[in-house]
């Protein structure tokens, strides 16, 4: 069988991983954001905001386990494979705050294409900070342009997916994987 990966992106605060839960609640398969995993782990050995302080280092940790998750993807069984974030937004997330990164970074983008990718604009009524999330709504703005603009240079054809509750959202993914 194979398997078909979807990327769910977007900016900051848009609702991402409640939607990945409630496919998880459906049953679908599903790979977590691992960088609050990353920012966690920072936080142990005494780093605050590994991306504010190291960015290059955060995001290679951030793009080895995303490598790592498209990998694994393939053993899993399921039609549909779910991705919270994928790897080009590794380099969105380095534009945004005007970081260089190795040719290398592009290249993993290039190899692990992903068969559809869903955007989520942000939505200021349902954006908050937390520990892990610092960034204002006007930033997270500014990531949103620029997930569009790295995710076109890769040739993928974004999906916007409207606002809505948890279900409508979910169900307008199902519906547009499934016509």
């Amino acid at each position: 069988m194979s398997s078909r990966k979807i990327v769910i992106t977007g900016g900051p605060g848009t609702g991402k991983s409640t939607l990945i839960n409630e496919l998880i609640n459906r049953g679908h398969a599903c790979l977590e954001e691992i960088s609050r995993q990353i920012i966690l782990d920072a936080k142990k050995e005494g780093i605050d905001q590994l991306f504010l302080t190291e960015p290059l280092l955060f995001s290679e940790l951030l793009l080895k386990g995303r490598q790592q998750q498209f990998e694994d993807a393939n053993k899993l069984q399921a039609e549909l494979i779910f991705f919270d974030r994928g790897l080009p937004d590794v380099l969105a997330y380095m534009n945004f705050i005007g970081n260089n990164y190795p040719p290398s970074f592009a290249l993993s983008c290039e190899k692990a294409m992903y068969d559809t990718v869903f955007i989520l604009k942000p939505w200021e009524s349902i954006y908050t900070n937390d520990s892990e999330r610092y960034e204002s709504f006007e930033q997270a703005l500014e990531i949103h342009d620029q997930l569009l603009s790295i995710y076109q240079q890769f040739n993928y054809q974004l999906i916007d997916v409207p606002f809505g509750t948890v279900e409508n959202r979910t169900n307008f993914i199902l519906k547009a994987l499934n016509p």
